[in-house]
């Protein structure tokens, strides 16, 4: 009863504080900068747990936290392309500087820091491109950025519920036990409902999506939004660990919060901008 008590708290104020910040373009910023930095050092002290990897925790830190300022910076409009060079230096500085470490195993050290920042720094810094469109100005809205977080609350909810009454076919027994089909199917009809609401109340011209286009929408978060959480619980399982942190209570760490979010974001703008195409 305890433990349930503290997730609760812990849930509540997690969605409190996410929906707080989209409603403020620096808000979101500077919080998602911060998850960035946060994200990255957890997983760099994992890594560096194991023998023969050693990756620089502070540099990757802030290379990510960089990466995502830049990616801010040029979707907003404040800054042009050349922002991007600094960080282009620092991954030449993780490279270049193995030759110096006298690493037992430098190939280890480049390919977990290059992880770090394809698997999460890069993924984060997309946010900016779902929040800030481009057009004859730079214009800031919080539904679409938003809307991800929602689809993937409503996936784990739904998926949690139905998996728990119905679940009997292992989706993916060799990663995560737990998940089932039917969970699976189940939050993806949940998120479906999600998605027509957000279309309707967004029809008065908040969103320039329509209805068939939420939904499609929804169905990816539900898609990539299980992937990252496959993805991640393997990562664990490879690290052998339960939880990645213990910096939220009862929920673990921030790969544990935010792993559905790192794949479903960029996936999310992947359609999103596919759509211009046709």
């Amino acid at each position: 009863m305890k433990n349930f008590i503290t997730r609760t708290i812990t849930g509540v104020l997690f969605v409190a504080v996410l929906v707080g910040c989209f409603l403020e373009p620096k808000a979101m910023i500077i919080l998602f900068a911060l998850i960035t930095g946060m994200t990255i050092w957890e997983y760099s002290g994992l890594v560096n747990q194991w023998d023969d990897i050693q990756v620089n925790r502070f540099i990757c830190t802030a290379a990510g936290v960089y990466l995502f300022l830049a990616m801010a910076g040029y979707c907003t409009g404040i800054a042009n392309g050349t922002v991007f060079i600094p960080y282009l230096i620092t991954l030449l500085y993780l490279i270049i500087s193995e030759l110096f470490t006298q690493a037992p195993n430098p190939i280890n050290n480049w390919a977990y820091a290059m992880l770090s920042q394809g698997y999460i720094a890069l993924p984060f810094s997309t946010i900016n491109i779902l929040a800030f469109q481009t057009g004859d100005t730079v214009e800031y809205n919080y539904i679409l950025p938003l809307s991800v977080f929602i689809f993937l609350w409503v996936n784990d909810t739904g998926a949690y519920c139905t998996g728990s009454l119905l679940g009997r076919h292992k989706l993916f027994p060799r990663v995560s036990p737990g998940k089932s089909w039917e969970g699976s199917v189940g939050g993806a009809v949940f998120v479906l409902v999600a998605a027509a609401i957000v279309g309707m109340l967004t029809g008065d011209g908040t969103s320039p999506l329509s209805i068939p286009v939420w939904l499609g929408l929804g169905l990816v978060v539900v898609v990539f939004g299980t992937l990252g959480d496959l993805v991640e619980s393997l990562f664990k399982r490879t690290l052998g660990i339960k939880d990645s942190g213990n910096i939220l209570p009862g929920h673990g760490g921030m790969l544990d919060r935010f792993d559905s979010s790192l794949m479903a974001i960029p996936a999310s703008v992947i359609y999103i901008y596919s759509l211009s195409l046709f």
